[in-house]
């Protein structure tokens, strides 16, 4: 082989190498941007769909406002119901109270009208013709 056949090949071989160098180079640039463009992309979508994810917590935000205004407003509510009930708890210990001293009174004002049906004493010994006690009753609540 002479000394030219080396060089050439020597030559061709470096050539081949730089050639496949500049392929390979060539090659991972263009995957490169590729990638940047597919990213780019991924990044766009993810920018819109961000904005929709922004809407959607909004309105998840203001729907748990209005669950918690909803239920203060029920806690206010059952506080007034409860308030209510020990309110007609009061008014009806106040009404059987009453009820009770009124029937004192009846029971009172009985025993001294003589001419009450419900008095029984040893002085009559004989009825009296007298008015019945409801209508005796009527006769007070129609005077009030």
């Amino acid at each position: 082989m002479t000394t030219t056949t080396i060089v050439v090949i020597a030559v061709v071989v470096i050539a081949a190498i730089l050639i496949v160098a500049a392929l390979t180079w060539l090659v991972l640039n263009k995957r490169k941007e590729h990638r940047r463009v597919e990213a780019a992309d991924i990044r766009e979508k993810a920018t819109e769909q961000s904005h929709e994810v922004g809407q959607r917590e909004a309105l998840a935000n203001e729907t748990a406002a209005k669950a918690r205004a909803a239920q203060a407003e029920a806690d206010i509510r059952a506080a007034q119901a409860a308030g209510l009930q020990e309110q007609a708890a009061a008014h009806r210990s106040e009404a059987v109270t009453s009820r009770d001293e009124l029937k004192q009174e009846f029971e009172r004002a009985d025993k001294i009208d003589p001419d009450s049906q419900t008095r029984n004493t040893q002085e009559e010994s004989e009825p009296r013709p007298t008015p019945s006690r409801e209508a005796s009753r009527r006769d007070r609540t129609d005077h009030r």
